[in-house]
């Protein structure tokens, strides 16, 4: 009879402490979203990649220097 009553209490400690880390977790604010960026694709091969990460040359963007040089040629 006293096991029986240690582990209800046990379940029931279990299943408060669940709740309050499930709670302390809707509470914290979510991680930021990076933003977005506009998406290129390079004049020689095709690929898509960021802007930012892109290189410009006469207009036309390449995703690597060794694609822009054969560009020149």
């Amino acid at each position: 009879m006293l096991g029986k009553i240690l582990l209800l209490g046990l379940a029931v400690w279990l299943i408060l402490t669940l709740l309050k880390q499930y709670r302390r977790s809707m509470d914290a604010p979510a991680p930021p979203h990076p933003e977005s960026q506009d998406m290129v694709r390079c004049a020689a091969c095709g690929v898509h990649l960021p802007k930012s990460e892109s290189i410009e040359q006469d207009g036309k963007y390449y995703c690597c220097s060794e694609h822009s040089r054969h560009a020149d040629q």
